[in-house]
This record gives structure tokens, sequence and C-alpha cells, in this order.
């Protein structure tokens, strides 16, 4: 097979990336890899100059089973036979954890694993083991056997495996691979927390590389406490684990897999109270189903919002368990960011998308919504307020047209340009990532909130009616025209109130919108008396009315921005 420039290679994990380039490195390249077939050519045995050029020998190898990594096994098998000797091999990486009573004894493993992790590097354990003819076909007639099985098919499969081939394998090494953050982790992670979001990392890694990961990526601050807890299988050392964290406060602490599920099993509620008041937590050790656990857990017991980031086909649960779920592309495929609400491609991007296009859409939701609902109330008050003056009369004091141009083109455009409007620039907003966390009190959408828009829609109301009543000539065609006008100027006023940063299509919708009323005054004439609209009557008692309406909450807003302004 000729080479004429560096091999690229496809994988599902980065880690089997890694170790096929070593082994490139060390000149034993794959030349090619088939359904059925692996073909490894041996630059190794030729001089450094001749390398590279195809002239080096074939291995090839056929592929007879595969036996892909799954999240609860931990470890991916093959079994190989080559053809230039017709050995067949079975051969097995995975954790350290299954792969420790796979392997044959020995007395390195343990130390060396422990050693690579404390350097942050995540380790897998190389073992093989050489088959007879008569084993493999044992263990063939076993396996068709469970592939034929209706019911628990899975279980027999992995069990058949297990009896015939995973035991006292060879211990062939142990690979420590870097899983090198992406750039900006540490500042993003620092704006998080500045913005009062509680961090969790939830990892299938030993303890050893997720104390080293979350230091190196400052979810643990300069000189803060790591405690970790491990090794726990009652609910006597729960309860006296727990009572420890209790009295450390202020710290980082980490717990593996097995001691997280005793502790969830027995002390649910208690765990999770100390755990959620913790500035980080790192779970490691975690299966898939764990991690979307942990998620319902703290959504249940804390009533918290849970956004979920994942970069790995193992996330995918806990993505989709959570309330938003945020998928990485990455190496490990796009498994994860196919099930997310969000993909991004850096980690990095989470802070602007949560301090700058979180806040926004959280401010202008909550704006519009009030907004839309002061507009249907202004008018139903109008109503109220006219049947009580003329005694309970069932006349409709706006009708047809009126009503549709109200909701539509008189106001639609204006009330939601504020969907535009934005408090602060997004440079302000991620340089004091301290403004996301005021979101969290619900000041902005609130029964507070809500009853002063219903004031505000009854005062104005009242005052509109009130006044058009009390200054209305002779004719009820009169009445409609001042406070209809007073009605449509009030609100195109109340948006420019309410709009903290003028966008040019903020201004064009709400002089199209006047401009479309103007003119649909001389388009509705059964509505409208025109000779009256044009004269200085009809000028005078609508601007009267429209500043009853509107100016003093102007001065309101005037007095709150001198005797208290906002935190920015």
């Amino acid at each position: 097979v000729a080479v004429s420039k560096p091999m690229s290679y496809q994988a599902s994990s980065p880690d089997e990336v890694a170790i096929v380039k070593w082994t490139e490195h060390v000149g034993v390249v794959l030349a090619e890899r088939t359904l059925s077939t692996i073909t490894l050519r041996l630059d190794a045995l030729l001089p450094e100059e001749q390398r590279g050029h195809g002239t080096a020998p074939l291995l090839t190898y056929d592929i007879l089973q595969v036996f892909p990594f799954t999240s609860e096994s931990k470890r991916m098998g093959i079994v190989v036979q080559s053809r230039l000797s017709g050995d067949m091999y079975f051969i097995q990486k995975g954790a350290d954890a299954v792969m420790t009573r796979i392997v044959e004894y020995n007395d390195w493993l343990d130390e060396e694993c422990g050693n690579m992790a404390r350097d942050g590097l995540r380790t897998l354990v190389v073992g093989r083991k050489r088959l007879s003819r008569q084993a493999y076909a044992r263990f063939e007639q076993a396996y068709s056997q469970a592939r034929a099985s209706v019911v628990g098919r899975a279980e027999a499969m992995r069990q058949a495996v297990a009896d015939h081939l995973e035991s006292d394998l060879e211990l062939l090494g142990l690979t420590g691979v870097e899983d090198r953050l992406q750039d900006h982790v540490r500042t993003t992670l620092e704006l998080l927390g500045n913005a009062g979001v509680r961090v969790w990392m939830l990892t299938g890694d030993k303890v050893e590389t997720a104390t080293c990961v979350a230091v190196s990526a400052r979810l643990v601050r300069r000189g803060q406490l790591v405690h970790v807890i491990s090794g726990l299988r009652s609910a006597s050392e729960v309860s006296a684990a727990l009572e420890t964290l209790r009295t450390l406060g202020d710290c980082c602490v980490v717990i593996d897999g097995d001691s997280l599920q005793v502790a969830l099993d027995f002390y649910r509620d208690e765990f999770v109270r100390i755990a959620a008041a913790l500035p980080a937590v790192v779970c490691c050790r975690c299966s898939p189903t764990q991690k979307a656990d942990v998620v319902r857990v703290l959504q249940q017991h804390t009533g918290k919002r849970v956004l979920a980031v994942g970069d790995g086909g193992n996330d995918v649960s806990m993505i989709q368990a959570a309330d938003v779920g945020v998928g990485l592309v990455g190496l490990e495929g796009r498994q994860a960011s196919l099930a997310a609400d969000f993909s991004v491609d850096q980690f990095s991007y989470l802070a602007r998308l949560l301090l700058w296009h979180g806040r926004n859409s959280y401010k202008r939701s909550a704006k519009l919504a009030q907004f839309v609902i002061h507009r249907g109330l202004i008018i139903s008050i109008m109503q109220v307020v006219f049947s009580a003056l003329f005694y309970f009369a069932p006349i409709a004091l706006f009708q047809g047209m009126l009503l549709v141009g109200y909701t539509t083109v008189y106001t639609m455009a204006p009330v939601f340009s504020l969907v535009l409007d934005r408090d602060v620039s997004d440079e302000i907003a991620m340089l004091y990532p301290e403004l996301y966390a005021e979101l969290t009190k619900g000041r902005a959408l609130s029964l507070k909130t809500f009853f002063i828009w219903l004031l505000i829609s009854i005062y104005q109301g009242g005052a509109l009616m009130m006044l058009a009543v009390w200054l209305f000539d002779t004719d009820f065609i009169h009445v409609v025209s001042i406070s209809f006008t007073g009605l449509v100027l009030n609100e195109l006023l109340m948006v420019a109130l309410e709009i903290r940063t003028w966008h040019r299509w903020m201004i064009w919708s709400i002089l199209g919108s006047l401009a479309i009323y103007v003119a649909s005054i001389w388009v509705l004439p059964a509505y409208f008396d025109v000779m009256f609209i044009l004269s200085a009557a009809f000028v005078w008692k609508t601007v009267v009315i429209t500043a009853v309406s509107a100016v003093p909450l102007y001065i309101i807003k005037v007095i709150r921005r001198i005797y208290a302004p906002p935190a920015y």
C-alpha cells in the first residue's frame, strides 16, 4: 500500500486514534481496515529512509467477531485470525476497574493506573488471549445460541463472552491518553461561577483523573479544599461522610459512582441539600444512567433549572433528562449535539449562550408577555368604565375594524419590536457576569410585576375613558374618536417608555403604525368624523387625554432612575 501523505484516522473515540497514531510512530501502521479484515504495514522492519513508500511487509487479519463498547460493560473486544499463521486471538481493551479482574494477576497495574490518573490521563488496559480452534468453536456455538434467544438475548450474549473469552487474558499494556481541555474552558467556568451558576462535573474517569481535570479547569478555586468521598458501601458510612462534609463548608467534593449511588439510596434529600450548597461537585466513575439520575434528583430536590452539557454518546441520557441540553460537536461524534436543545462547537460558547443570549431571551420574553397583557387589559378596562358610566348598557365601545386594527396593524409591530430591546451591550454582559445572577431572583417576571402592570392598565384605561366622556361634544362618534385615538397614542408612547436601547426597526414600527392609523381615519368613515378630527378641539382633547394617561408614568420612571437606579 503506497503512502504519499500522512494517514488520517477516524474513530468513535479519540483514545483509539491516539493508540493507532502511537503504533504508527513505532513502525506498525494501520494500512487498511474493512468490515472483515485488518491490514498492518510493518515499517519498523525497513530502514528509516525507505519507510512510507509501500514496500514494507504486510500482515492481514480476518475479523471473526467484534464486541462493541457499551457504557455498562466499559470495555470492547475483537476476535481476529492471522492469514499468515492461522493463529486466533481475542484482544480486549477497557477501563482498569473492569479489566483488573479479567487479566492475569500482576502487581503493577493498579499502581501505574494511579500514577497516570494523577497526571490527568485517561487510562485503558489492553489484554490478549490466544484461542485454540476447539476453544473458539465452543465459544461460537454458545454465542450463536445466545443470539438466537428470544428473551434476554443481550444478557445471554454478554454471558457467553464472559464465560468463554474474558478470563486469564495476557496483560499487554496500559495506555494513558490526555483528555485535553478546549480553549477558554477555565475562563468560561469562572464566568459561570461569578454568574451564580453551580457547576457539577459528571464523568466516567477515575477519582484521580477527575480531580486533576477539575483543578486544571479551575472548577476548584485556588486554595480551595478538595474533599474526596470514595469506597462507601453502607448507610452508616454515608452518614459519617455527610456529617464530615457538613462541617467543611466551602469546598469541592469529589465522589465516586458507587458512593454516589449509596448516598442517593439512603440519604438522598440530605446529600442533595448539602451538595447543592457547595460551589462545585465532581461525580466520577458515573455511568450514563447515573448521570441522568443526578440531573433528575437536582431538578426534584432543588426546584432549579438544570442545564446539561456533554460531547459524547454517554451524555445523551443526561442531556435529555435536563431542562436544557447543550451538545458539543467534538472528537467523540455528534450523538450529544443531535440529542440536545442547543449545539455548539466550543465549550467557551456556553458563556455567551447563557450570559448574553439567555439573559436577553428571559428579559425580552418577560417584557413582551406583560406588555401583551397590558395591551389587552387596557381596552377591557375602557369598556368596563364606559358601560358603568352609561348604566351598564350592553353597548360595545369599539366595534368591527377598530378592534381588529388595534390588535394588528395599529399596535402589533411596535409591541413585538420589544424583542429587539436590550438593557446592556454584549460587552458589558460578558464583562459583568453578576448581571446574570440577578435573573435568578425572578424580578423581571413575578406576581409583583404583574400587579404593577394591572394597576397601570386600570389607571390608563379609566383615565382615557373618563376624560373622553367628560370632553366629548354632542355625538357618540366623537367619544369613540377621541378615546380610540388616545388609546393608540398611549400604547405607542408606552412602547417607547419601555425601550432601553433604540433600534431602527423600533423607530420604523412606531412611525409606520402611526402613519397607518392616520391613513385609516379617511378609509373608515363609519368610525371617524373626519371634519371633527381635523378641528382644533379634537387635537387638544386628544393631547390632554394622552398626556394624563402616559406622562405620569414617564415622571415615575425619571424619579426611579434618580433615587433607585438599577445595579448597572
